[in-house]
């Protein structure tokens, strides 16, 4: 599928609207406060348009959604692409000040925020004039009007704005793997290409499909493949407002909403690989597939991962601004520890400084071009000339092609570690040690040692039946050295409860180096 399949004057809330024709009476999403079809999904969402306008939300106007996933998001979500406004997702994780510089970066006049979150808005408000209407979802607070009353009066029907297929529809902010957020805006038919590009042609998803993620709406990785990919072939979706760290609540989730297609992070699985009970206290035969991105997902989880539950995992690899995911494995042509191969209607290349193309199975910069990437960086215009150099996106990633024409991840380009003159990826040797039967994750930095040389350090999580201590660290230091060339053991080892992570499940190593 290309841009110009589209019609010219095309809106995205179609991905919904759709399933009205055949299928409005099809239960559409599930959790456990609410369970709606199609067709009570369209006409809320019709409400909150209505809604909006009545605030008076023009056309490429921003509206702010800072709630946990949820049928009103989902509403929120359709009603304000329905009028020609700009979603703003909104990482329920972030502080108060970072609420503060998303909504002085767009300006937004609208926000709509849970109950659950009110506090960290509340102590911000009066630093944002700008912003005209606050919308609570649940209780009443000062100032603000619920979610239920604001919608309540209005009509359930409402004619969508005619958008321009490159009208922007959504600003997500990227997750923070490397400092502060960047706001990355797409159009509407950035939506719907990456939900047939992936979603359809890729993972085969289908109108029988329930699909399940871990990755919260907020993300692009859990708007498209828990909401848009779903919703743009008539399957459903299962959305869980708690959080992702908890395994067991999870499994819970997957055993009552019986999902086909699981979306989750390497830390979920390692997670849930952990659980002693995991297969006697949960239900997984409804799932056909999992599905892992965030982070990449190391060989021995994936190996682990098959052993016990006999599930496939299909990693990848995308970023914000791209939506989706680019790189990827197939159900049918998997190579554990690799990314895959690009996914048809992406262009992608490795190459070096000067951007020429690397030798196979040499280190490089990962580069690549389609008609879904973003077009720059809201209000960053310096680090926008560095990332989108004409046709080409530079991610930032390093990556690697093997003699079969797999892409292998070697990690961000800051996080690459030259020992003894040599490149090492601390992804390889986080997939050594994470192989290591006491280890449940870990993440490899690079530190000086006493001669202000780079060296590996490792920071790990072990399994719950694990003592942390000086024999323990020697022996994965050992185990390194017998799985891999000696220079890229790590030197150190220091045990941790957790690792530093965005919510969508990177790594964020710049914090363990700056430890």
């Amino acid at each position: 599928m290309k841009a110009s399949d589209l019609p010219l004057y095309y809106n995205a809330v179609e991905i919904l609207e759709h399933n009205l024709a055949d299928r409005a009476d099809k239960q559409a999403l599930f959790s456990d406060p609410r369970t709606l079809t199609f067709g009570e999904i369209a006409a809320e969402a019709n409400q909150v348009a209505n809604a909006l306008k009545a605030c008076g939300v023009r056309p490429g106007e921003y509206v702010g959604l800072l709630a946990h996933d949820s049928a009103e998001w989902v509403a929120c979500f359709f009603g304000t692409l329905k009028i020609g406004g700009i979603h703003i997702g909104m990482n329920t994780l972030l502080t108060a000040a970072e609420y503060d510089y998303i909504l002085k970066d767009s300006r937004a006049r609208v926000l709509i925020v849970g109950e659950a979150l009110w506090d960290r808005i509340d102590s911000i408000r009066e630093a944002n004039p700008q912003l005209e209407h606050i919308i609570v979802i649940g209780e009443a607070k000062f100032g603000a009007r619920t979610y239920s009353d604001w919608i309540g009066n209005e009509s359930t029907e409402c004619e969508p704005f005619g958008t321009h297929r490159e009208d922007f529809a959504t600003l997500n902010y990227s997750s923070g793997s490397t400092g502060q957020p960047k706001g990355i805006l797409h159009a509407h038919k950035d939506l719907i290409l990456t939900a047939v590009l992936w979603g359809h042609n890729v993972l085969g998803m289908t109108e029988s499909d329930r699909t399940f993620a871990l990755a919260k709406l907020f993300f692009t990785f859990g708007t498209g493949g828990n909401l848009l990919m779903p919703f743009s072939v008539g399957a459903s979706t299962v959305l869980f407002a708690g959080s992702p760290r908890v395994a067991t609540d999870v499994l819970a989730q997957v055993t009552k909403f019986k999902p086909t297609i699981f979306f989750n992070s390497p830390t979920g699985y390692a997670m849930s690989l952990a659980l002693p009970d995991l297969l006697t206290s949960y239900d997984l035969s409804s799932l056909r597939l999992c599905v892992s991105a965030g982070e990449a997902l190391p060989a021995p989880i994936w190996h682990q991962w098959k052993e016990t539950t006999g599930l496939d995992i299909i990693d990848g690899i995308g970023a914000t601004e791209v939506y989706h995911i680019f790189i990827s494995n197939r159900p049918e042509d998997i190579k554990p520890g690799a990314s895959g191969k690009p996914v048809p209607g992406f262009e992608v290349r490795v190459v070096d400084e000067n951007w020429e193309d690397v030798a196979q199975g040499e280190i490089g910069n990962l580069i690549l071009k389609g008609e879904s990437i973003s077009l720059s960086y809201l209000h960053q215009y310096e680090k926008s000339k560095q990332t989108f150099v004409g046709d080409w996106l530079f991610t930032g990633d390093k990556y690697f092609v093997d003699e079969d024409g797999y892409y292998h991840h070697a990690g961000r380009s800051d996080d690459m570690m030259k020992v003894g003159g040599i490149w090492a990826s601390p992804m390889e040797i986080e997939s050594t040690i994470i192989s290591h039967p006491a280890v449940v994750e870990c993440a490899v930095v690079g530190r000086e040692d006493g001669s202000d040389l780079i060296k590996p350090k490792a920071f790990v999580v072990l399994m719950e039946d694990q003592t942390a201590g000086p024999e323990l660290e020697q022996a994965i230091i050992e185990y390194c050295r017998e799985k891999m060339a000696g220079y890229k053991r790590p030197r150190w080892v220091e045990f941790v409860d957790a690792l530093p992570k965005t919510a969508t499940g990177k790594i964020q190593r710049f914090k363990l180096r700056a430890g």
